[in-house]
């Protein structure tokens, strides 16, 4: 078997993969709060969700902004930093799998050229900041074939910085109120 032809099956097994996890995610999407009676293991798993669909909104910030008041803030932003991160890479294998559909949004072009610039800068800013458009800067960073080491590092860096403004902020709230 060639490298085109392996390379093809794995692309069409990464999109398939993608898929079948974000339909899954969005059929579950209101149970998915249950998991915080499991603590930091629950949390993980929650922004795990949260961040594997690409593209279909799901709660995880306001999942972590809650459980920053319950839990110590920094654990939920280690917790939630890796699960948002591994979900993350849904969009990545989006990238990897599925090259021509991307390269048709004009956004793509931009976020190619920031990415061929500073790809992991991009990555740690995108990812930092709540916002519309890093799935679509996982996708790049996938098309791109950003070796996928850099990508999970500075996305994990990007993600924990999030969740942990974000878990703060309800700590902070939970003192405003009381």
């Amino acid at each position: 078997m060639g490298t085109s032809r392996r390379l093809t099956i794995a692309r069409i097994i990464a999109l398939i993969l993608v898929i079948a996890i974000s339909v899954f995610v969005f059929t579950i999407r209101e149970q998915a709060e249950k998991y915080a009676v499991y603590g930091y293991p629950g949390i993980l798993i929650i922004s795990f969700l949260a961040y594997a669909t690409v593209l279909l909104p799901a709660p995880g910030i306001a999942i972590i902004f809650t459980m920053g008041a319950v839990f110590h803030p920094i654990g939920v932003a280690l917790a939630a930093g890796v699960g948002a991160t591994i979900g993350e890479f849904t969009g990545y294998l989006v990238g990897f799998s599925g090259q021509a559909v991307i390269e048709r949004i004009d956004i793509f072009e931009k976020l190619s050229e920031w990415m061929q610039k500073n790809g992991s800068f991009t990555i740690l800013v995108l990812s930092a900041i709540p916002n519309p458009f890093f799935d679509l800067a996982g996708v790049t960073a996938g098309v791109l074939k950003m070796p996928v080491h850099i990508f999970l590092f500075w996305c994990w860096i990007g993600e924990t910085i999030k969740m942990l403004i974000f878990s703060y902020l309800g700590d902070s709230l939970i003192y405003l109120l009381s």
